[in-house]
Parts: C-alpha cells; sequence; structure tokens
C-alpha cells in the first residue's frame, strides 16, 4: 500500500537496521527504554522462575542489555546473544552485567545441552520469518533456532519470546516450527483489545507441558472468547461447519501459494481460475 509504513526487518538484515544511530536510541530515548524494561518484566514473570535461588538465563536479540538489567535486579545471571555489533557495544559501553556473545539466532543457539534455566527475547524473532539473504528460509531458520534452543533449556524450563507478528500466517509458522522442535505451550496476548498495548508472548515449555498463563487485560474480553492460542505436539486437521476437510479448497491453495512466495519460490499468480475445480473431460 502507497504510503504504509514499513516494518524494520521488511527493511533489511536485522545487523545493518541496528546500526549506531539506532544503537544510541536505546540508551538516548526514554520511550522506548521505558517499553523494553516493561516488556522484559512481563516476560520474566512468565517463565514463572524459583524464586529461592538465582537462575541463569538467556537473552536472544538482547541488543544494548536494557532486558538483561532487569534480569539483574532480580538477582538471577544471564547471557545475551545478538547479530548487531553496534548494539552489543553499547551494550559493553554501559558495563552490562551478562555476557555477550555475537551470532545470528537464525543459525542456532550455540550452547551445551540443559545449559539454561529459562530465555527471553523481546522483539527479535519476527526477523526470522523473513528472507534478507538468497540462502535464507524463513521455516528452516526457525526450526534450527527452536531445535537448538530446546537442547539449550534445562528440561522443565521455559522460553518466552515476546513478538510482533505482521499477520495469522506468520503466527502459524512461528508455532508450528516450535512445535516441530519439541516445544508445547502457546501464544499469550496481553490487553487484546488494544491497538497500542497490544503484546503477543510466545510462551513455550521444554520437556513437561504447562498451564498456560493468562494474558493481561483479559477481564475485559467477552465471556467465552479466549486470545490464547495453545498448540500440542500432534496434527490438526482443519474442518469447515460440514464436518469436511477445508483442504485443496480455494482458500487452502491461496493459503498455500502464499506461503511458497514468501519462502522465495516461484509461484504462478492468482487468477479467477485459481482452486477452480476442473471439469471431467467427457
Amino acid at each position: 500500500m502507497a504510503g504504509s509504513v514499513r516494518r524494520p526487518e521488511q527493511t533489511g538484515p536485522p545487523e545493518l537496521f541496528y546500526n549506531e544511530d539506532q544503537a544510541r536510541k536505546y540508551t538516548q530515548n526514554s520511550r522506548i527504554i521505558e517499553i523494553q524494561s516493561q516488556m522484559s518484566e512481563r516476560a520474566v514473570e512468565l517463565l514463572c522462575l524459583r524464586e529461592d535461588q538465582p537462575c541463569y538465563l538467556l537473552d536472544v536479540g538482547c541488543g544494548s542489555g536494557l532486558s538483561g538489567d532487569y534480569i539483574t535486579e532480580q538477582g538471577h545471571h544471564w547471557v545475551g546473544i545478538d547479530i548487531s555489533t553496534a548494539m552489543l557495544d553499547v551494550a559493553l559501553d554501559r558495563e552490562i552485567e551478562g555476557d555477550l556473545i555475537l551470532g545470528d539466532m537464525g543459525q542456532g543457539i550455540p550452547f551445551r545441552p540443559g545449559t539454561f534455566d529459562g530465555c527471553i527475547s523481546i522483539s527479535a524473532l519476527q526477523w526470522l520469518c523473513n528472507a534478507n539473504k538468497k540462502t535464507h528460509n524463513p521455516p528452516r531458520r526457525l526450526f534450527r533456532f527452536f531445535t537448538t534452543l530446546y537442547s539449550a533449556l534445562a528440561r522443565g524450563s521455559r522460553a518466552v519470546l515476546q513478538l510482533y507478528p505482521e499477520n495469522a500466517e506468520q503466527l502459524e509458522l512461528v508455532t508450528s516450527q516450535a512445535m516441530r522442535a519439541g516445544f508445547t505451550g502457546g501464544m499469550v496476548v496481553d490487553f487484546p483489545n488494544s491497538t497500542k498495548a497490544k503484546k503477543f508472548f510466545l510462551c513455550l515449555f521444554a520437556g513437561v507441558s504447562g498451564v498456560l498463563p493468562k494474558g493481561l487485560g483479559q477481564e475485559s474480553v467477552e465471556q467465552g472468547v479466549t486470545h490464547q492460542a495453545s498448540f500440542v505436539k500432534e496434527r490438526m486437521r482443519f474442518k469447515n461447519a460440514k464436518g469436511k476437510s477445508v483442504k485443496k479448497s480455494k482458500d487452502w491453495i491461496l493459503e498455500k501459494k502464499e506461503r511458497r512466495r514468501r519462502q522465495g519460490k516461484e509461484v504462478r499468480a492468482d487468477t479467477k481460475y485459481s482452486g477452480r475445480k476442473r471439469k471431467p473431460n467427457f
């Protein structure tokens, strides 16, 4: 749409978007600092960590270390990984308490199995849904991230990943790859009726199934309507009102073609004949 504002992940690779100018905003812009701190606090809260002893946490897409500051305040230890050298340089200048690693989350989490008691990520996961290079395949990069994250987490721990999904198809892509990697859990949505305060948190359980937390602001949601999307490690069949599978319907075909386009594959253009049933030749 002409004149629309492009999302940051649509402008190019994150290591180029988060340059020195962007990195400085995370130490000078009070609004950014406030929002980042609030989301970090919520993510740590959803981890449901033990209160009797400090935990060892992973911060994926740690940036300038704002999330790490809150983790440190809560008495926990942490390691951060980020793809932007400019953001990590800011974190070093701020003399944060955590350890920092330069790395691409789409290439996997480089840690031994069972290293961490939990993981948080703020505004980073959606970057994996876009192909910034010819070699990038979003589903594969997401699966690589989730499989290595699952391995790096201690069994029974959680990962809480805050993200800004572009659409429902992107949410489906993310959750399906997490499920394939072995996670259970679901999407927790805070303030679902607000346009500005609405936040998505992918709450994942490693090794055991847990009770999905309730999103904030749920008291204003109509009774019987839920804004939490949970998933388990099993295949589901989508059916229409008559009980018939919608597979190979026109909507199903158009959605499949759109997914292939996002993967960078060549797909025929949509026409009025797309998904139309052929008449028998007799």
